[in-house]
């Protein structure tokens, strides 16, 4: 078998595999449309009543809708953010109950009677929540992507420290977490900002704790 003879068989195989591909990139849309077809016959739809920056709410959600999702597209409250979707930005970070989440790690099936506040909850333009007037005075967001989950998270470290819960840069678990950079940057570690306004929202949310005490 001479050079040429190589070089043919390797245009065959290579129009061969050339086939292939092709054949396998026309086949996602068809395969996808037969998995939304699936998906949707195996929805089941639950009946839920949450209490959303104060009103109560009645939903009818696919079991499968993650709470982020069903106020979103449910309640069209757009504000909280997804992000990631895997609970590693803090983009959807809301307030549950007295307690920070990730809204994109919860199914929304799950907060059956809780109270939920989100960014929409904490202020209005006329009347700014007092993080939000830090955020904007000491410059803290520049995209502002992040910042509704950095304020609702900012707004809630702030309680965790008045009610003792200490943290892993905490020196003592018995003792009252201090209001120190290293404690809030602990505490604020789950929430990304791409932009690096990291020192702003630290500045910020010092700003608010000393004059709330």
């Amino acid at each position: 078998m001479d050079d040429r003879d190589l070089t043919s068989i390797s245009r065959r195989k290579f129009l061969i595999v050339g086939a292939v591909t092709a054949t396998a990139l026309a086949l996602p849309p068809f395969i996808c449309a037969q998995a939304s077809a699936a998906n949707a016959a195996r929805a089941i739809k639950s009946k839920l009543s949450i209490t959303v920056n104060g009103e109560v709410r009645a939903l009818e959600v696919d079991t499968r809708t993650t709470l982020l999702d069903a106020l979103r597209e449910n309640l069209q409250l757009i504000g909280s953010k997804k992000g990631c979707d895997q609970g590693q930005c803090g983009a959807c970070t809301v307030i549950v109950d007295g307690r920070r989440i990730n809204a994109c790690l919860t199914l929304a099936v799950m907060h059956e009677g809780s109270k939920v506040t989100t960014i929409e909850g904490l202020g209005t333009p006329e009347k700014l929540h007092p993080m939000q007037a830090a955020f904007i005075k000491h410059d803290s967001y520049q995209c502002g992507y992040c910042t509704p989950g950095q304020i609702c998270s900012a707004v809630a470290v702030l309680e965790e420290i008045r009610n003792g819960i200490p943290s892993h840069a905490s020196p003592s678990l018995t003792e009252q977490p201090q209001l120190i950079a290293s404690e809030l940057q602990e505490r604020m570690s789950g929430n990304i900002c791409r932009c690096g306004a990291y020192s702003n929202i630290i500045e910020a949310i010092t700003d608010v704790a000393e004059a709330s005490a």
